[in-house]
């Protein structure tokens, strides 16, 4: 793949609105049907068997070509050769010359706290989200809908980031819930799996990092003074121990040197972006050491610039020796408004690039498509969907197919002439196959 030239991408004023007061929706406690976003189309039942059949298939783990993928009652049945399963199924839609993946996996998104209709995320590719940051709910979808695994608000000090910067309440329909003790965190902690978290978010943000989005303008509310204030190391072990012993992992935003040792410290399982400022060395090879995992959101948060490209790729380097299990989850932070809300192929091209280390093959585009699916799905560790972002028997059947050969072209994935949800056809091109 050739590298684009992204000067143009980098405007800080897109980043700026990323955010805006007042977006959150009282859905505490409540599912999709209380969501103004959620699709209120009528939900079609599953087939009771489909047959695709394509030139490249891709099972969440390797590339096979002339391929078929078998779809029985809204689950994968099977997966193999064309010849093999051509008499399986009465109904066959043959695409010629596509290739058909997995639903994509969002792991960073605000889709609900920004009120981003359900409907155009998951008919641009993207079946599940990991909603980290606004109300907390149950999760919901992934059968026909949007499937969408919320975190609820964001835990953080009294007078921190997020809501001083966004403004608002603390409470569970917003974008942060402030903890004061360890006493407090815990309670939180608790509540917040009891009503369906799906993982545990927490702020380690000073503020400060130049051209992070968090450091822009948000409609009238000026940045407030910096450094912002952190929970400390004793609240986040608490939360970390807390969501531990209640089967949930911890995940961090954190943007510059002192919320990273924090983070480390504590024992957080995963960084919810790629930091904006420069990180020291012995901090990313402690990261790496620990099996932390790491969102990517690089092209969301592009104007960080210099510090945010030589994180990437120092970690990718040291993750590369590494044998702790620490990796890169595909996350583009759907709700920003400089990126697609759906699938981001520049989000993948700046992944493929800067973690390359200057030698691409194909094995490491295979690695970044594996991130926003079959290892995005390994790292949500949900009972019962094992196997989403895969395309194996049982699993759900989240697929999307697009024309031609994503591995060589990115882009492609952004506009998918095939969304099948948990076995519903969403999106169906009709001149797509033959």
């Amino acid at each position: 793949m050739k590298k684009n030239n992204r000067s143009t991408h980098l405007i800080t004023i897109a980043l700026a609105a990323a955010f805006t007061q007042g977006a959150s929706v009282n859905a505490y406690g409540h599912g999709a049907q209380n969501l103004p976003n959620a699709t209120t189309r009528e939900i079609p039942k599953p087939s009771p068997c489909r047959l695709l059949t394509a030139e490249r298939v891709f099972d969440g783990t390797e590339l096979h070509e002339k391929y078929a993928v078998l779809i029985k009652y809204g689950k994968i049945a099977d997966v193999g050769p064309k010849a093999e399963l051509r008499n399986s199924c009465d109904k066959i839609k043959k695409l010629g010359n596509a290739t058909i993946l997995p639903g994509f996996i969002e792991s960073h998104a605000h889709i609900n706290y920004q009120n981003i209709d359900h409907d155009a995320v998951l008919k641009h590719g993207i079946t599940t989200v990991r909603d980290v940051g606004g109300p907390l709910m149950p999760p919901f979808g992934g059968k026909g809908q949007l499937r969408v695994l919320s975190s609820g608000p964001i835990i953080q000090a009294e007078g921190g980031y997020p809501l001083n910067v966004f403004g608002g309440e603390s409470d569970y329909d917003k974008i942060g819930i402030t903890v004061s003790s360890v006493k407090e965190a815990e309670q939180v902690v608790q509540h917040l799996v009891d009503e369906g978290a799906v993982t545990i978010k927490i702020s380690l943000e000073t503020g400060g990092e130049p051209g992070a989005p968090w450091m822009m303008p948000h409609g009238e509310n000026p940045i407030p003074k910096t450094p912002w204030p952190l929970l400390s190391l004793d609240i986040v072990k608490a939360i970390v121990a807390k969501a531990e012993a209640l089967g949930k992992k911890v995940s961090a935003h954190i943007g510059e040197n002192k919320g990273a040792k924090l983070a480390l410290e504590g024992g957080v399982h995963e960084w919810t972006h790629v930091p904006c400022s420069a990180i020291d060395d012995d901090l990313l090879q402690k990261a790496v050491d620990q099996g932390v995992k790491v969102v990517s959101t690089i092209d969301t948060l592009a104007s960080c610039g210099s510090g945010l490209y030589a994180n990437t790729m120092s970690l990718a380097k040291k993750m590369s020796t590494g044998k702790n299990g620490s990796e890169f989850i595909y996350g583009s932070e759907i709700a920003h408004d400089n990126v697609p809300w759906g699938i981001n192929g520049e989000e993948l091209h700046l992944m493929l690039h800067l973690t390359s280390g200057g030698n691409i093959d194909f094995p490491k585009v295979v690695n970044v498509i594996k991130s926003a699916t079959s290892t995005a799905g390994k790292n949500l560790d949900l009972e019962g969907l094992e196997d989403l972002g895969t395309l194996k028997p049982g699993a759900p059947a989240d697929l999307i197919a697009v024309r031609g050969n994503p591995f060589e072209r990115f882009k492609l994935l952004e506009y998918p002439d095939l969304v099948i949800s948990g076995g519903r056809v969403i999106v169906d091109n009709k001149n797509f196959s033959k």
